[in-house]
Order: C-alpha cells, then structure tokens, then sequence
C-alpha cells in the first residue's frame, strides 16, 4: 500500500514505519498509508527557522504578496486534481470549492495586503508619538518578522483551506511554516503541498509538511516560533499547557469547534423573507461539509411561540437533502471523514438524547445513492428538541460534530441573548431579523461572546456568504470555549507572526529607521526638483524649499467667486467682531491650492497625476497680503499595482508644510502623486540600434528558443509593420472579448513577452514559407517596412489601426508595441 510522504528539510522523506491507513469516505477502502517514523521534528523546526526564515524575511512585503497572488495562480490552474481527492474526504463539491478554492482565496486576499504595508520587509504601525514638547524626542512602533517558524496544527475537516488559511498570513509575515494536517484527510493536503513545491515558487524551507502524527513536536518550539491549533477545545488545551509551550512563552493560538447559534428574530414570522432565509441557513450549515465545520450551527433559538413552525420548516428543507456518493450531481450531502468520526458523532447525539428530543433523523436509517451506506462513514442528518434549555445543559456542553443541530425556544430577546452566551464563547452567530432595533440589541448584547455575528435580512440576502463562511478580512475565532485565539482578519491576521517594538530616537533617526519622514526631521535637500526623478529615485526625506508667493485682497476675493464659497471670514470684514478672525482671510483651500502652484513642476515628467489629499490642517489663519512658502518633502513611498493601461507607477506621500514670512507654520498637508516606474527592462529600438542588431544577424545565428531562422524572424517583423502601417487590416482580433482589455493594457506593462508565445497567424511548431530570396533582401525589406509604419503615423498621429493580438492600437500603443516585439525577437537571436 502507498504511503504518503513527508516534506521536511527540503525532500521528500516516507516514514520507517508500517503507517496509519486513511480511508475513503465513501467506500471504505484504503487510500493511502501516513507514517511520520523517524522523523527529526528538533532538526525541521531548525531548517524552517534558518534556511526558510532567513530568505523570507529578506523579502519585502510587496515581494511575499506577488509570490502569494503566483502561488494562487498556479494552485488554480491545477484545481481539478484536488477535487478527485476531496471527493474521497466524503465532500461534495460545493464542499470541495469551499476548502480548494476557498483556501486558494486565501492566498489572493492576503497577497492584495502587500498595499497596505510599505515598501519594505518590516512594518510600521499607526502614528508616530511626540515625546517632548520640542518634537526632538519622539516615539514610533515597527513590527518585524518572528525568527521562528510557525507551526500549524490542524484539523481533519479543511485539509486545504485549513492549512492556506493560516500559511497565506505567516508568508505575507516573512515567517516559514510546519504544517502538520490531522492524519484522516492528509492524503489531500500532501497533493496540494506537491504541487507548492514543484511550483519553486516559495524560496526552500517556507513550508515543509508532517503527514501523520508528530505528538513530540512541540518538545522543542522556541520563544521565536508561533503555534496554532485548529480542533476540538480537549486537545487544544492540553496542547496550550504543553510545558515548552509555557516554559519559552510560545505564543499560541487556537481556534476550537464551538457550539454556534444562530436566532430568530421575534419579527421574523413564517412567510416573511427572514423566516425563508433563516431555514435555508440552518439546513445548509447542518449539511455543508457533513456539519464537519467550526462554524456550524449547533443551537438554533427561536420564539417559543414559532418553535413548532421552525421544526416543520427545517424537517422540510432537510426531506430534500440527498445523500451519497459525492460524484453525483443529485447528491447534496457526502459523509463523514470516516467511520470512527460516525461513531463519535453517535455517541455525542447520545448524550444529547438524553435530555432532548430526536424529531428529524434516525441513527439508524440512512438512504444513499450511489453508495454502500455499510461501507462508508454516512449519517442521516438530524434536528433535535430541547424545550427547556435553561435546565438541560448538555445542549450548551456538548458538541456533536456533523450534521446535527438542536433547536430550543425562548420567551423574548433577553432569553435568547442568555442562551446564545450559555455556550461559553463561539466563534460566530447569527440573528434573522428585519428589525434593525433588534439586530442591534442582540449584537451589542451577544458580542461578548462570539468572534463573528451575521445579521441576516432580506437586503443582504443575495451576496452574503453565510453563517458559516470565516472571510480572510475578517478575524476568525473566538472567546471561551472557541479557544480565545484570533486568526485571518486582514492585516490583524498577519501582525501575529510580527514582533511589535517601540522605537524611541530624534525624528531624523526615526525617518531613516522607519522609512517614513517624520516631522522636525533633517532635510535631504534635493539636487532637483523632487517632481523630475523616478519613483525608485524618490526617498523619504528628499525635499525642496520653493520660493514666496503673496495672497492679495483680490486672490481672497477671485477665489470665493470661483468656488461659490463666501463664508463671511473671506468675504464680509464687517462680522469678524467675536470671531478669531482678525482681518480678510485667506480660503483653508485657497492656501492648499497655493501651495501646489509654488511646489508643481509644469513640465511632463515621471509624475503621472494627482493621486489626492491626506491629512490636511491649518494651524492658523492667513490675511490678505500675507506672504507665504512651502516645504516639499517626500514622506512615504507606497507601491501599487497596475491593472490599467499605464505604465508601472507607485504613489509618493508628500509632506506639505506651508510656512508665513515670519517662518511660522501656517498649514500642513500630505499630498499624494502618482511617479512613473523607471523603464529598464527593454532597449529603445532607435534606427542606429536596429541596423546595430541586424549587422550582428547573420543566416548562421541560432535562436535561443523557439524554431525561427533568422530569416523566418524578419519576415514575420516585415509582416507585423504591415499591420501596424495599415496595408493589413483585413482580420479579426484573435484575443478574445472577455480578456482584450487586460491583454491590451500590459503593453504598458515592463514585462517581457513569454518565450515560444504563439503569433496567432502562424501555425505552432510549423515554419511559414519563406517570401524573400535571402537573409540581405529580408533586411531591407524589413526596414522599408519599417520606415512606412513611421511615415503613416507621422502623417496620421490621431490614428488608430487594428492588431491581431492587442486590438485597436493607436501611435504611441504601436510604439510600446514594437519596443516590446523588437526587444523579444532581437533577445531571442542574442542581438541585444
């Protein structure tokens, strides 16, 4: 039998063990063997630590989230094998799409992240602190990464979205991971770490993955590390006092199953849209995944008074549920993860029999399709009553985990809020009501007690993602019984594998430390004028003193006539008594708008636009015929991505400070400019380059990829000219509608075009015939070509001519178009 591999100091290693088998949930066969035998857990901690940690940490957070938006790219395009395997978990597809594809999403929300985080591989966090009346001595908080590694324990239900959930975060942090997945359903995460590793596109060491048991890994954690647990609340608190635990202060954080409950609202009477909703959501969290999930509702509150309603509602919607093997379109729910789980899941329905009542459902009976309900892990799913839960306690204690939930009533919406506590901390609930006093009542009340509240109602209904979706923007977890811990949530998600640490010093040394001006820093007077250089060139401190203007009666005055503003300050000197307003004043606006006409530079340069305006206050009045200057100084560099058709470009933060004749600080802004990206990536094709290039090509050269002669290439550039000339337009777009935009805007873009990227009139792995006599006839050919392309546009700047690949191209498109095409084809005989 196949034994499935560990990932551990950066190769494959199969236990030495016999190994633990992990069945097929739906036939009950063997799938595969899980063997950790042998394993050093001391010696993959130490690698993570060193080889994974050190290259992580080097890179910045822009680079961790690109690599995680690849990573997510490339784990989508190879998604199908996954659901083979999920299907053997006992998942059906929906189930499957929320772990695959879920987990991939993961990858995607943390990697958009990186814009939210500088331009750098440490963090700083919130606003600088002024520690002296002077503004010399001064305080910030930076977080860099842990020089640990984080160490994932998880559970069996989510063996893909469980483990990208919380390696999305510690990546984005520049921390490496143990992933150590529970052992039934490991078969599908090893699947998945493959892939990650073929891929090369994680630096070695920032993952490695424990396929079976490893009860000994937590012997030799360090302070630096990070330990998560995702599972049941017994074993997350056995593994939270673990001594190494206690004794190196590991952080921990756990996320356990807990007994969520979602409501009814007293408003929501059968017939109306919540009353619908409501039961839609409890028979899709009872039946999603088997009821395998943290997030499932276990309790459902409802009025006393609907309680009988609710029941035959939810017996209803349950009488729909098909069950069997997942491969089948009818089939709505799978099975459990395996046979020991069903007996588990029996026994804790037991306990709750005692006290509640079944009333949809049979331990028993089971009916399947297309499957042996003997041979695999199937339940029927099942609703019990409990009609005094105020008394009967086990509904609050006890947890069957699977497709089962216990509805109980209450007499008003105190009650309710009391019983939804009475599960001692969950990690989410949720309340159906179209009465915003209610929902209102039930959160603020209830929120002490859960780590996520949905209010469901009709407005919402149609792009909400439910109960029991955790969101990578949202924090997941919860207090109490749901372990206290916090994961996900954003950028919260990632600070928990970051050392947060103050840092205290003058603001000069505080702006070179952060890599953000800080105010009363040293200027870094700038050779020229700051708007002249490239975003790579640009570095905070970088400023520029501009020369005076003064504000006349007549600026004051022209202004408000222009915006329609006439507050009595700029326009009525007969109101100022009783006002801090001494004479004529000039608009707060006004000021702003000055400024930017002493520190704009007219001319076109690399700054692309005005990206807006941040933090803008006027410390004191300025009067007609005052004299004003600006300071320009460069605070922040925030990088962004492009999408559009512009060129690669990142957003400058401009500390604007306006200044009196006397020197006194009048106003300050922070003023955001779009800086263009230095092109370095392709040669400019200028006549001398080209006939420098074509006197290196001779019929000899060979190509460095692809099957092209060196003829076959200048033909095929003879006939893109003709094209871009206008003698060829008899065609249509090959692109497609849906993708032309985006594959139009990166020629804006500084990245090369793929290698063997198939032109769309040329047959692939085939040679066209060739038009011209020789390699010389071909030169001239393609350079008369050439000069036509240059006269059409020349004598036609406005024009816009079709393309075959990028759509309607106009002058300065066709440009980008040929540098990128010429620099490719001229690379690709080593000519350049």
């Amino acid at each position: 039998m196949k034994k499935i591999q560990n990932y551990v100091t950066g190769q494959w290693i199969e236990g030495k063990g016999e190994g633990v088998p992990m069945f097929d949930a739906i036939t009950g066969e063997v799938v595969a063997l899980s063997d950790t035998t042998g394993l050093d857990f001391a010696e993959i901690l130490n690698y993570g630590r060193t080889k994974g940690g050190e290259l992580l940490r080097k890179m910045t957070f822009q680079e961790r989230g690109n690599m995680l938006k690849s990573l997510a790219l490339y784990l989508t395009k190879r998604k199908e094998a996954f659901y083979e395997l999920s299907y053997r978990t006992g998942a059906t597809r929906i189930d499957s799409w929320i772990d695959i594809e879920g987990g991939f999403g993961n990858l995607f929300a943390n990697a958009s992240l990186r814009k939210l985080f500088p331009n750098q591989s440490y963090h700083v966090e919130g606003e600088p602190i002024d520690l002296s009346r002077g503004g010399r001595f001064m305080a910030h908080h930076i977080m860099v990464p842990k020089r640990g590694v984080a160490v994932h324990v998880n559970a069996f239900n989510f063996p893909v979205w469980g483990m990208l959930e919380k390696c999305a975060a510690n990546w984005m942090a520049g921390v490496p991971a143990v992933v150590k997945p529970a052992t039934d359903g490991s078969f599908l995460t090893e699947a998945v770490v493959r892939e990650i590793i073929t891929s090369n596109i994680l630096p070695e060491g920032a993952l490695q993955l424990i396929s079976g048991s490893a009860r000994t890994i937590l012997d030799t954690v360090e302070s630096q590390d990070v330990v998560t647990f995702t599972g049941s609340a017994i074993t997350g608190r056995l593994l939270k006092s673990h001594p190494r635990i206690i004794q190196e202060s590991v952080p921990f954080n756990m996320e356990a199953d807990s007994l969520n409950a979602s409501v009814l609202g007293e408003d929501a009477l059968p017939g109306t849209p919540e009353f619908d909703l409501f039961i839609k959501e409890v028979r899709n969290e009872m039946t999603v995944k088997c009821g395998q999930k943290c997030t499932a509702i276990r309790r459902i509150i409802v009025p006393e008074n609907l309680i009988d309603d609710v029941q035959m509602a939810l017996g209803k919607a349950l009488d729909k549920v098909t069950i069997g093997d997942p491969r089948l379109k009818e089939v709505r729910m799978g099975a459990l993860i395996s046979r020991d789980q069903v007996t588990e899941v029996r026994n804790r329905v037991q306990e709750l029999n005692k006290t509640a009542n079944i009333v949809y459902g049979d331990l028993d009976k089971i009916e399947t399709i297309g499957a042996d309900a003997k041979k695999g892990a199937f339940l029927s799913p099942m609703l019990l009553r409990e009609d005094d839960p105020f008394k009967n306690l086990a509904v609050h204690e006890t947890e069957a985990f699977g497709p089962i939930s216990t509805i109980m009533p209450y007499k008003n919406l105190d009650e309710a809020i009391v019983l939804a506590q009475m599960g001692k901390g969950s990690l989410v609930s949720s309340i159906a009501t179209f009465d915003d006093k209610i929902a209102k009542e039930y959160v603020i009340n209830a929120a002490s007690h859960h780590g996520r509240i949905l209010v469901i109602n009709r407005e919402m209904a149609k792009e909400s993602t439910g109960h029991g979706s955790p969101l990578p923007t949202l924090v997941h977890g919860g207090p109490g019984r749901a372990g206290g811990g916090e994961e996900m949530g954003g950028i919260r998600g990632i600070k928990h594998y970051l050392q947060r640490t103050a840092i205290q010093g003058s603001p000069t040394t505080l702006t070179e430390v952060t890599g953000i001006y800080q105010a009363k820093a040293k200027y870094k007077e700038a050779e020229q004028h700051p708007f002249k250089y490239h975003w790579e060139d640009i570095q905070p401190g970088m400023s520029l003193k501009t020369h005076k203007r003064t504000l006349t009666d007549t600026d004051i005055i022209n202004f408000a006539n222009l915006t329609w503003d006439h507050f009595y300050a700029h326009t009525d000197t007969t109101s100022l008594d009783g006002s801090i307003f001494e004479k004529r004043t000039a608009h707060g606006y006004l000021i702003i708008a000055a400024a930017a006409g002493l520190f704009v530079y007219p001319n076109k340069g690399p700054v692309a636009a005005n990206y807006g305006l941040e933090d803008c206050r006027f410390l004191r009045p300025v009067y007609h015929n005052d004299t004003i200057y600006v300071r320009l100084t460069c605070k922040q560099k925030v990088d962004r991505d492009v999408a559009n058709a512009e060129h690669p470009s990142g957003i400058v933060k401009w500390f604007v400070e306006v200044f009196d004749a006397d020197d006194e600080l009048v106003a300050v802004a922070t003023i955001l400019t779009m800086v263009q990206k230095k092109q370095e990536t392709f040669v400019e094709m200028t006549e001398e380059k080209i006939q420098e290039c074509l006197s290196k090509l001779t019929s000899d050269s060979k190509p460095k990829w692809g099957i092209m002669t060196p003829q076959h290439m200048l033909e095929h550039l003879e006939y893109t000219y003709k094209i871009a000339s206008g003698e060829i337009q008899n065609f249509e777009v090959a692109t497609p509608e849906k993708i032309l935009e985006k594959v139009h805007a990166s020629l804006y873009n500084y990245e090369k075009f793929p290698r063997n990227t198939k032109f769309p009139s040329l047959e692939k792995d085939k040679l066209e015939p060739l038009s011209h006599a020789d390699l010389e006839t071909a030169k001239q050919k393609f350079i008369e070509q050439r000069e036509k392309y240059l006269e059409f546009f020349k004598a036609n700047p406005e024009a816009k001519l079709k393309n075959l690949v990028f759509g309607q191209l106009n002058k300065y498109e066709s440009y980008l178009l040929e540098r990128k095409h010429l620099n490719h084809h001229f690379e690709q005989f080593e000519l350049l």
